[in-house]
């Protein structure tokens, strides 16, 4: 047997090793590069995946964010087919009145509360003279006495007159006969609400209160108009609501302003609007409505809109300057602009971004984002037993009840590991970048638990523009930002807004404000000199 000699091919096969060594390194290199892309892509996936499941839910789903929605404890209750089955109990005593978690149910209103504030005309049902007869001997008969029978709500419909203006003109006849020369005196008349036009202080008030109240776009009132038998084109309409807006209303925005700065607390937010015609942008582009508002701090609510053609925070900061108190918004990084203020954040954000990150599938009870959801539900269910109290009191509750909660839950998220990316870890980091803010509640007794307050005011815009969808010039973008800002500011006030309108419009024109600012104080939605036809009686 042959013995095969390998000494001259050792080199070659080291280097044979070497190569295959190489091959598997470069392998196993390019299997993690294909690994953490693989699991990139599944983030991915499970973002696009949430993104579609919270637009259906949006969409189809319930909106509240109440638990027993949110981590579906409804499914614990009975069945509905075999309720009366599961529940009946012969010996349950038969309740005189209906309690309700603390409180009794409100009986159901009369028809005399549901009209207690609306004229009652009487429909007299006689009969007629030669029907007067008794039926049996003919006599003549008298009334015996008379019945309600039934009561009924009537509407009037809207009309549309023309008011002219007829001044009369006088002259001293004494002087005329004495001198020959006459003394003549003209009547006054009421100022207009705008020059030249037949626009009167109830058409501009009835075109504001249907756009900004009733969300009624102005081709449709256009339509209304028509209707009417008047002819008013949207373009006219438009100008009403344009040159009222900055003669009239926009002195009491202002003024308003000043008031809304003074405030211990201010709750702000911003919301997207088209506006056609901006110089600099695309017709497609979007600018801002932003929102400042009073918190709940005992004094007369202010709600102001301002619109501007960006989201910066250079906005925020110029509209607020001069405020330094607790601003309250959601965690925008642009309210970081505004100086000497102490920022306060919102948990309602917070708990919708657990609410987001709920598993799709499995027991939602358990999960990570469940937990979080449960710490955020704690805190609210806290504050809203500590509703009634005042400022000072509701701190020191908050300090005691409250603060422990928080603290718990800081500790909980050191032990939270998430996958980066995915939803539970964007209410994480939201809630380890926003500590600060979402600790100030605890500091004074007036700050709100969330920004719902600015977010329930800026709802009537946004509602409104699901109607008429875009502004065509920056003049009616701002003109809108004033009227709902004097709308918003009565509703919440309790003021009727139309009356209101239409009381500024009947008596601001006729008032030299401009030589005597300290007049526009009885214009404020709540001052007591307001007539008593514009307080709401509910």
């Amino acid at each position: 047997m042959k013995t095969m000699n390998f000494t001259g091919l050792a080199p070659e096969i080291t280097e044979y090793i070497s190569r295959i060594e190489t091959q598997l390194n470069e392998q196993e290199m390019q299997l993690q590069i294909h690994s953490k892309t693989v699991e990139s892509q599944q983030v991915r996936i499970d973002q696009l995946t949430t993104m579609l499941l919270n637009l259906q839910k949006s969409m189809f789903g319930p909106s509240s964010e109440k638990s027993k929605y949110v981590l579906g404890e409804e499914a614990n209750q009975p069945s509905l087919f075999n309720e009366a089955e599961a529940e009946s109990n012969r010996q349950a005593p038969e309740p005189t009145k209906v309690d309700v978690a603390g409180h009794s149910r409100k009986a159901k209103r009369t028809r005399e509360e549901l009209a207690a504030n609306v004229p009652v005309v009487e429909v007299l049902c006689e009969l007629d003279e030669e029907k007067c007869r008794c039926e049996i001997c003919h006599g003549k008969m008298r009334v015996l006495g008379k019945e309600a029978v039934r009561e009924e709500l009537e509407i009037i419909p809207a009309k549309v007159r023309v008011l002219r203006y007829i001044r009369f003109s006088y002259v001293c006849e004494d002087c005329e006969k004495e001198t020959g020369d006459a003394t003549i005196m003209k009547a006054p008349t009421p100022a207009p609400v705008i020059k030249r036009s037949l626009a009167s202080a109830s058409t501009v008030a009835h075109v504001m209160y249907q756009k900004y109240v009733n969300g009624m776009p102005l081709y449709r009132q256009e339509k209304d108009w028509a209707n009417q038998g008047v002819m008013l084109s949207r373009a006219t309409l438009a100008n009403w609501i344009i040159r009222s807006a900055t003669d009239w209303l926009e002195p009491l925005w202002v003024l308003m302003k000043s008031h809304l700065l003074e405030q211990a607390v201010i709750h702000a937010d911003e919301t997207a609007i088209q506006v056609l015609k901006e110089e600099g942008k695309k017709p497609s582009s979007e600018s801002r409505m932003w929102l400042y508002c009073s918190g709940n701090t005992g004094t007369a609510p202010v709600v102001l809109f301002e619109y501007q053609p960006t989201r910066s925070g250079e906005h925020a900061r110029r509209f607020l300057e001069g405020f330094h108190g607790w601003l309250q918004t959601d965690g925008y990084s642009g309210y970081n602009k505004v100086l000497n203020v102490t920022r306060c954040g919102c948990w309602a954000h917070l708990r919708r971004k657990y609410q987001e990150a709920m598993p799709k599938s499995g027991p939602l009870q358990e999960s990570t984002a469940a937990v979080g959801f449960d710490y955020c539900n704690q805190l609210f269910t806290i504050d809203r037993e500590l509703d009634q109290l005042s400022p000072d009191k509701r701190q020191l509750q908050r300090q005691e009840r409250s603060k422990p909660v928080l603290e718990a839950y800081y500790t909980w998220l050191e032990t939270v590991n998430v996958l980066q990316g995915s939803k539970l870890a964007e209410a994480i980091t939201y809630s380890v970048n926003q500590k600060a803010s979402l600790s100030a509640f605890l500091e004074d007794g007036r700050i709100e638990l969330s920004n719902n307050r600015a977010e329930n005011k800026i709802r009537p815009f946004v509602i409104g523009r699901k109607g008429w969808l875009f502004s065509d010039t920056t003049k009616g973008a701002k003109a809108s930002a004033i009227v709902y800002s004097i709308v918003e500011t009565a509703k919440a006030n309790k003021i009727n807004v139309y009356m209101f309108l239409f009381y500024i419009f009947s008596k601001l024109p006729g008032i030299d404000f401009k030589a005597n600012p300290s007049l526009l104080e009885d214009f404020m939605p709540w001052s007591q000199k307001l007539p008593d036809y514009c307080r709401n009686n509910q």
